[in-house]
């Protein structure tokens, strides 16, 4: 099991998928800053200066140890920044993809150089007949 474990860790696809993993989460932070920090400000300022991290939908209270009382809610406003962000982090993986798919399209699409024409009856001759006379010298 341990010679399966080295021969699965020595292949190149567990890095090249641990380096994308890695990659994705601090894509995924950077998109989630984009869109809590840059996207949704105009929009709230729009719609009232609503920020939609706030939006909540109170549904109860509970009694906290030290007595005091804490509302139960939710939060739908942060699931709103969530959906976005989303589909924000969907288009741009979309167009990553599809710019990758079009480099290996056009690599496919170049010709690979053709291979010389064999050689005619004539040159075969001809070839022979060289060969022939180095060997006699």
């Amino acid at each position: 099991m341990i010679k399966e474990f080295k021969e699965f860790i020595a292949r190149g696809n567990v890095l090249e998928l641990a380096v994308g993993l890695i990659l994705a989460t601090y894509f995924g932070a950077i998109v989630k800053s984009f869109v809590d920090d840059i996207i949704m400000p105009p929009i709230g300022q729009l719609i009232a200066g609503v920020d939609f991290s706030d939006l909540k939908m109170i549904i109860g209270e509970k009694t906290l140890d030290d007595g005091t009382i804490e509302a139960v809610t939710v939060n739908y406003g942060s699931f709103i920044n969530t959906i976005i962000t989303f589909i924000i982090v969907s288009f741009a993986v979309f167009l990553v993809v599809k710019a990758y798919n079009n480099f290996l399209k056009k690599k496919e699409d170049t010709p690979e150089p053709a291979a010389p024409p064999a050689p005619s009856n004539q040159e075969k001759l001809l070839m022979e007949i060289r060969d022939l006379l180095k060997n006699n010298n």
